[in-house]
């Protein structure tokens, strides 16, 4: 038997509970892995609330992340002892997912663990950090050097603003990073950020274009915030959007497109081809300070990941949320 977070459908909607669950009772899958930690992402809390239609099948067990020891395989490509990670492709929304001890997972879902970080910082980095590279890496393609002026990241005290800031300031970029939190501003500087604006820096207006501020972006917010971000960007910006913790819509024209050529470059983490999550893992590597990541992390267990959600929607966490799945 094994412990895991599991959702329940009801008549109120759902509920989430740490339970003991049969290993016979695993999904189908060529892989069995020990999960020794996974990451509570917003994504993650969402789910365990019900306060999002994350859940695409009842009974789940959610987590979007998680990394471990393969324990059983029927794959040629991963045997029994291989130290390994998974994010997205639907872990924790259609396939059981990581708050858990055990998962059973498809092989081409599982990358082999960077050696450069343990199995504890790679979940400390998790979907957030890798959905933060592939940022840079867009911005990257995008043409945007570190001489080309600021790079604005929204929603910079949650785990994507966060690990893209640290990245971006290594590479030499000068950012700027937006937050509705003051009590953040020493935080987001020791990231790395040159500079800290509130929210207000994105006030979105009805006009079509805004004064020319910013080079590149990396957005979490969509909405109002990146219709902003599109009428302010300089010619030939890039955006990279990730999120929708604003909202679904944007109210924009396509005046920034056509008059100031920018590029809005969408950011797909879940369904990522294998070579580009490879890639990107190669240079979380080289570019993100293991130590830097410890700092930024706090760790918790499955039980506490339930108490832990709604704080998490709320606004009221900064970094990332390891979860130690080996304490109940």
């Amino acid at each position: 038997m094994f412990n895991a977070i599991m959702i329940d459908k009801t008549r109120a909607g759902s509920r989430a509970s740490v339970r003991s669950i049969d290993p016979a009772k695993l999904p189908e899958g060529e892989i069995t892995v020990r999960v020794d930690y996974s990451s509570l992402n917003y994504k993650d809390a969402l789910a365990i609330t019900g306060r999002g239609p994350v859940v695409r099948r009842f009974p789940m067990i959610p987590g979007i992340d998680l990394a471990g020891e393969i324990l059983a395989s029927d794959d040629p490509v991963h045997r029994p002892g291989d130290q390994v990670i998974a994010n997205g492709w639907g872990l924790g929304e259609e396939h059981w997912g990581g708050l858990s001890q055990m998962a059973r997972v498809h092989g081409k879902w599982l990358l082999p663990r960077p050696r450069g970080f343990s199995a504890r910082q790679c979940m400390g980095i998790g979907t957030a950090g890798y959905t933060a590279m592939l940022c840079v890496m867009a911005l990257e393609k995008g043409g945007v050097t570190p001489g080309d002026g600021d790079i604005v990241v929204t929603g910079a005290g949650g785990g994507v603003g966060g690990i893209a800031i640290a990245l971006l300031a290594r590479l030499g970029y000068r950012v700027v990073a937006v937050t509705g939190r003051d009590s953040l501003t020493d935080y987001l500087r020791g990231l790395g950020a040159a500079e800290v604006v509130g929210r207000s820096a994105l006030t979105y207006t009805p006009r079509p274009l805004q004064s020319a501020r910013w080079s590149g972006a990396i957005d979490v917010a969509g909405g109002k915030v990146l219709a902003a971000l599109c009428a302010s960007m300089r010619p030939g910006g890039v955006i990279a959007a990730c999120g929708l913790a604003a909202g679904m819509d944007l109210p924009l024209t396509v005046a920034p497109f056509i008059l100031r050529g920018i590029t809005l470059r969408g950011i797909d983490s879940v369904m990522c081809p294998r070579e580009q999550r490879m890639a990107a893992w190669a240079r979380l590597e080289r570019d993100l300070d293991p130590a830097l990541v410890d700092s930024i992390c706090a760790e918790i267990t499955l039980k506490q990941a339930i108490t832990t959600s709604p704080q998490l929607l709320a606004g009221n966490i900064r970094g990332r949320i390891v979860v130690n799945t080996r304490e109940g």
